[in-house]
C-alpha cells in the first residue's frame, strides 16, 4: 500500500501564493507519473498538473504560466507552486501518483480557497 499526505492548502486572497506538498510513502517500489487534480463544487475532479519520472511535465490551460509542478524523487515528494491565484482556482486538490505497474493512488484532499 502507498499512503500520500497532502499539505500546504489554505485561505489566499487573489493574487496570493500557496505551495502545495504531497509525500507518497509505504510499499514503493519507484513512481511512474506525479501530480494534482482539483475538484470544485459542482464540478467534475480535473487534471492540474503532471509530472513524469523524467520530470516531463504538463498543465491544465487555466494554470499554464501560474502554477509549476515538480518533485523530489529521493524524498517520492511532489509539489505545486500556485502563484496569481484566482476566485476560480477553489476547490479541493488531490494528489494522485501512478506506480510503473499502472498503480493509481491519491491523496486525502486539501482545500484551497482563493478570496476575492
Amino acid at each position: 500500500q502507498v499512503q500520500l499526505v497532502e499539505s500546504g492548502g489554505g485561505l489566499v486572497q487573489a493574487g496570493g501564493s500557496l505551495r502545495l506538498s504531497c509525500a507518497a510513502s509505504g510499499s514503493i517500489v519507484s513512481i511512474n507519473a506525479m501530480g494534482w487534480y482539483r475538484q470544485a463544487p459542482g464540478k467534475q475532479r480535473e487534471l492540474v498538473a503532471s509530472i513524469t519520472s523524467a520530470r516531463t511535465t504538463n498543465y491544465a490551460d487555466s494554470v499554464k504560466g501560474r502554477f509549476t509542478i515538480s518533485r523530489d524523487n529521493a524524498k517520492n515528494t511532489v509539489y505545486l507552486q500556485m502563484n496569481s491565484l484566482k476566485p476560480e482556482d477553489t476547490a479541493v486538490y488531490y494528489c494522485w501518483v501512478v506506480t510503473p505497474s499502472l498503480h493509481e493512488y491519491w491523496g486525502q484532499g486539501t482545500q484551497v480557497t482563493v478570496s476575492s
